[in-house]
Parts: structure tokens; sequence; C-alpha cells
């Protein structure tokens, strides 16, 4: 009899849940671990910002999908992991003992690295749909005496898509509301250029991308770090491709919404041979942790090294298709151990991803992530809108059945006209 314990319930955590139950034997159990009671799509944070969605939209109470596929579920922060003792030390005193520990928690936001930045700070978020409803009541302010606004991804950044979204999105919104002459907007990125995505780009991304921007006269400042954020007003310093200081910049704002980066949450932080330096949860080709091979890792809290160095630090994206890889590689590897085999299921290392500009879109494919790649695809369209639509209310759907068949090989490659994806 084995327990696997899981810790986290989102895009990572809730499907991995599910996927692991099929695998279980007869006696086997699986406890999910969450400091959050509710399930909410992140990707539609963006269109919770503007009002575009509510948070019932996107968000649903977790226990009772769970119970009815015999998940036990515990609403409570994880305090700390004990992978000597295989225990996981909940914020309530309580201990779970496990006998395999899959880490599915995503990020821990780094606002603290950026004197006042977030949410407690002086600019929103669309990280989490706690961030996204605050951004919306800021939204419907914002509109009324419009101004300035600046948005984007601070150094150490490695989720860029959704930041143009946003941009473009609130684009969007203004534009249908009459107010878009009244408000200037300047994107603020590390990157190395527009459409770099932490990836070095994806087929044209940067041409389109530098195009969809000026299209929406929307300026932009690469290679940036921002230095301190005050009310009103952000300090960036943008550098040459050689590294050097190029100029200070102060640019006010009336709205402002900086992506911050991610490191590992606190319950892991730090144990030697578990995490690298940010945080992140060290594995093996099989998802597995080197040292403690009796914990397994899927989706943002993984440790993936950057694809290029650049002049400020941005971080390598983790998209739905390589989690949900990761997650079913997870899922048949615990099996195996579990039958006494050794794993040999390995996640499909391809970014693909839908990004919404609010009436058109963007869709790309990198087939690996790391150049070279033998498919390097982006492209733009309305169409893309509608098929991400189409993809948040497939995913909540999934979630609430409790399903595990493979969404993007099903849904979005089908979308984007691709019939299967080979490593």
């Amino acid at each position: 009899m084995a327990h696997i314990v899981i810790m986290g319930a989102g895009i990572g955590g809730m499907p991995m849940a599910y996927e692991m139950q099929e695998q279980l034997r007869a006696a086997d159990s699986v406890t999910v671990i969450s400091d959050n009671p509710n399930f909410h799509f992140v990707p539609s944070n963006p269109w919770v910002a503007v009002n575009w969605r509510t948070r019932e939209d996107i968000e649903f109470p977790i226990a009772p999908y769970y119970d009815r596929k015999n998940i036990k579920f515990v609403p409570s922060a994880a305090k700390r992991v004990h992978p000597e003792n295989n225990q996981v030390e909940l914020a309530n005193g309580e201990k779970i003992s496990y006998d395999f520990l899959i880490i599915a928690t995503g990020p821990k936001l780094a606002f603290d690295e950026v004197e006042g930045l977030g949410p407690d700070g002086n600019t929103q978020s669309i990280c989490h749909v706690n961030h996204a409803v605050k951004a919306g009541e800021a939204w419907n302010e914002f509109v009324k005496t419009p101004g300035p606004i600046v948005v984007g991804a601070v150094q150490g950044a490695s989720c860029y898509g959704p930041a143009y979204e946003f941009a473009f999105i609130m684009d969007t919104d203004l534009r249908r509301r009459k107010i878009r002459d009244k408000v200037p907007m300047t994107f603020i990125t590390a990157e190395p250029y527009i459409g770099h995505l932490g990836l070095g780009g994806v087929g044209d991304s940067k041409g389109l991308l530098e195009a969809a921007m000026r299209d929406r006269h929307i300026k932009w400042i690469t290679n940036a770090k921002t230095t301190k954020i005050e009310a009103g007003k952000m300090f960036v310093t943008e550098f040459d491709d050689s590294g050097n200081e190029k100029k200070q910049h102060e640019l006010p704002f009336n709205y402002g919404m900086m992506l911050p980066a991610f490191k590992g949450i606190d319950a892991v932080f730090g144990i030697e041979g578990l995490t690298n330096p940010r945080g992140f949860i060290l594995i093996d080709p099989f998802q597995r942790n080197p040292k403690y091979q009796n914990i397994y890792a899927v989706g943002v809290c993984v440790a993936i090294p950057p694809v290029e160095v650049t002049t400020v630090p941005t971080g390598a994206p983790k998209t739905g298709y390589m989690i949900e890889t990761m997650v079913h590689a997870t899922a048949l590897n615990i099996r195996a151990v579990l039958d006494g085999r050794e794993p040999d299921q390995k996640a499909t290392w391809n970014a693909i991803c839908l990004a919404d500009f609010g009436d058109t879109g963007a869709a790309f494919v990198a087939l690996p992530q790391i150049p070279p790649r033998n498919v390097n695809w982006f492209k733009e369209g309305k169409w893309v809108h509608l098929a991400k639509i189409a993809f948040e209310k497939y995913f909540i759907r999934k979630m609430k059945k409790g399903t595990t068949e493979p969404l993007y090989e099903k849904y979005v490659l089908s979308a984007l006209g691709i019939k299967k994806l080979k490593d």
C-alpha cells in the first residue's frame, strides 16, 4: 500500500491528482494539499483584471470534485517538507506522511525583489485571481480618469506571454470605451527584444509582436531593469546589448502592472539536494529528484535553466503542454516504481501557447523549447482569441469532470492544424 501526496491543486496539481488516481493499485491512495480551497484558471486572469470575467466564471471549490474521485483533499498550506522523514508539515500543525511526494505548487511570487512592486505595493498583478480581482477594481477607477499605463515584466521573470496579453487586452478595452487616445502606454521588459518570450524568440515573434505594438501605439523598452516603483512613478534602467547602462527612465503611470520573478515556495526553499538556489525543484529526466528519489515535481516549480544568457536576467517559461506532459510522465513513472520497474517516461520539452490580444491573438509552437528546433512557428489571427475562450471552458469542464484526456493534443493542436506531436 502506497500513499502519494501531492502539494498543489492548480494547473499542474489538479490534473496530477486525477492522473495519479488512475494509475493506483487497489490499496493505494492519493492526498492533495493546497493552500487554496478553490481551483482557478490562471490564464483567464487578464480578462478578470479588465472585468471581462468575474471570479466566479473561472473559479470553483476543489473538494466536491476530488470527493467524486476518492481523492483526499487537505485545504492547508504546507509549512515545510521534511524529506528525510517522508513528511509534509502543514501550517495547521499537522504532519502528513508519504511514500511518494509530488510537488506541483507553482512558484512564490517574488514581489519583494523590486521595491514597490505588486498588489501590496504600487502596481497591479494578474498572477493570481485575488490579484486580478483587485486589478479589476483599480481598472474601474482608472477608466474614469485615464492616463499613462506601464505594463510588462521585471528582471528575472520567466512568463512573458501574460504581460503581452494584458497590454493588448487593455488596449482593446480602452478602444471599446473610446478613450484609447487618452492613454499613453509603455511596455517594459527584461527581454533583449520584443517577442523573445524567454525562449530566444519563436518564428517571427519579434517582427509580429513589434508590428502589433506599433499598430496599437504601444511604446516599449527592452533590456530593462526595474529598480524601484513609487506611487505613480516607475524607475527603469535600460541597458544596451553589451550590458552597458544606456538610459535611466522615470515613467509616470496612472495604472501599472508588472509581472514579478518567480522563486520556490518557502516550504521547500533551501533544502539541500532538493532545490536550486532560487528554490525550484531539481529533477532528473523522469521528473524525479536526484537525491530524494521518492519526490517528483511538475509545473512551474521545476528547475529549468534559461534558454540563453541575456543582458538582463530572463527565465524560461513552463507552458501548458509542457506541464501536461510532466504530469503524464510522473504518473506513469510512479506506477512503474510501484510495480518494481525503473521509471522510463519523459516529459516533452515543447512549448505551445495561445495568447489572447483582446479581439485577436497569437499562437506559437516551439519544438523543442530550446533551439535549434524542428518546428518554429508563430501566427496571429482572430481565431486565436476564439480558441483561447473555447480552451478556457474546455479546461474548466475537464477539471470538474476529472478526466485525463490529453487536452493539448485533442484541442489545441487540432486548432493549430497539427495532428500529433513527436519528441
